[in-house]
């Protein structure tokens, strides 16, 4: 066994020491030329090193709608108060009272572009508290508190408009105006049979288009509005207040200008104007004045209707006359048409944040409803909150 090992070392030592040697030979290969096309499985994206935050988002759209809404709103609470004790009444005099009126205010303005709408609306309610003598079934005096209402109206305003030039707009206007509760012809007349307005009952209606000009200048903030069609409506829905009478015996119908107990509303054509000022004066805004002038003349109306008679007299004489007759329709004499007048003034006066003095006076001039104008007078002190976001 160990002789084979030691055979088979010797001739593994024999082929490890000869040279070994070998001959390779290499064929000529003609390959054809291709155009090789490496494709990218990757798609690129970019990277923006900006990112999307909510935050700014909301911030954006915030700014944005601050610029293109304005609103405004203020509530107020005025009132007095008298009052004396049974003694001071006996010698002195004196009477009992309480006044209270409360306000509201709110005004938003949105503009986009060369579109713009603006929104007012305005309610004012008040009541006074005063002892009235009455007399009883005994035939007794007696004295109680009565509360009656001195103050009672809210309007709705919509101009919707496109700017037409500089300073200048075109588009409607849009104005109603009623009462809350009802109304009555004396504190010591307050049944049913003595009511003289409540809500829509009346109601008034302006709808008109046209240009409106808007003053540039900061000191003299005023807008005038000029509508050669318009169209005025007034409505009284209550049969109520249609039939009784307060003003000369005169049903409630006629005292707001309808043409018949059975009618329940009227539309009048025509024109209207309108001008416009509210201004703040003082760093602090210490004093406002605000004041609208609203006309409106129904000549298209008026000169489409017939037995039409310009003096008030003659038509007093030939209504008799009419009633006497049977009161035919078809002959019924009409009263000419004469322009409305409407002029509201509002000084607000701050003697602090909270604290405000009011005056306001209001003339009304309504020929189908009185000859006579009808003016309004109120001063009062009291609390009054602003908000504005601009």
């Amino acid at each position: 066994m160990k002789s084979l090992h030691a055979l088979l070392a010797g001739m593994f030592l024999l082929v490890w020491g000869l040279p070994a040697a070998a001959q390779i030979s290499i064929d000529e290969v003609k390959a054809e030329p291709q155009d090789v096309k490496f494709r990218d499985e990757l798609k690129s994206t970019s990277v923006d090193v900006d990112y999307f935050s909510l935050a700014r988002y909301k911030a954006e759209r915030a700014a944005i709608r601050k610029e293109r809404n304005y609103l405004e709103f203020s509530s107020g609470l005025q009132g007095s108060l008298s009052s004396y004790n049974d003694p001071w009444i006996a010698v002195s005099g004196g009477d009992n009272s309480i006044a209270l009126v409360a306000t509201l205010n709110l005004r938003h303005q949105f503009k986009k572009n060369l579109f713009s709408i603006e929104t007012k609306f305005t309610a004012k309610i008040g009541y006074n508290r005063m002892k009235v003598e009455t007399t009883d079934d005994n035939g007794e005096t007696v004295s109680n508190g009565v509360w009656f209402k001195n103050q009672d109206e809210f309007l709705f305003w919509v101009n919707p408009a496109f700017t037409l030039a500089k300073n200048w707009t075109y588009g409607s206007t849009f104005q109603f105006r009623s009462q809350f509760v009802n109304g009555y012809k004396s504190r010591t007349e307050q049944e049913r049979e003595h009511m003289k307005s409540t809500f829509l009952s009346p109601g008034y209606l302006d709808i008109s288009l046209g240009l409106t000009y808007k003053s540039p200048e900061p000191k003299f903030p005023i807008a005038v509005n000029i509508s050669p069609v318009a169209l005025s409506a007034v409505f009284v829905e209550s049969e109520t207040i249609r039939n009784n009478s307060w003003d000369s015996n005169k049903p409630g119908w006629e005292s707001y200008g309808l043409a018949s107990e059975n009618e329940t509303s009227k539309y009048e054509g025509g024109s209207s104007v309108e001008i416009n000022f509210d201004r703040t004066f003082g760093k602090t805004g210490y004093l406002r004045y605000r004041t609208t002038i609203y006309s409106f003349y129904g000549w298209i109306t008026d000169i489409s209707q017939q037995n039409r008679i310009g003096d008030y007299t003659e038509y007093r004489h030939a209504y008799e006359a009419w009633e006497q007759e049977g009161k035919d329709p078809a002959t019924k004499p009409r009263l000419a048409i004469h322009p409305t007048v409407r002029w509201t003034n509002t000084v607000d006066i701050k003697a602090t944040k909270f604290l405000t003095t009011t005056l306001s006076f209001q003339l009304y001039y309504n020929r189908a409803q009185n000859t006579e104008v009808q003016t309004q007078t109120l001063l009062s002190v009291g609390l009054t909150y602003t908000f504005k976001n601009k």
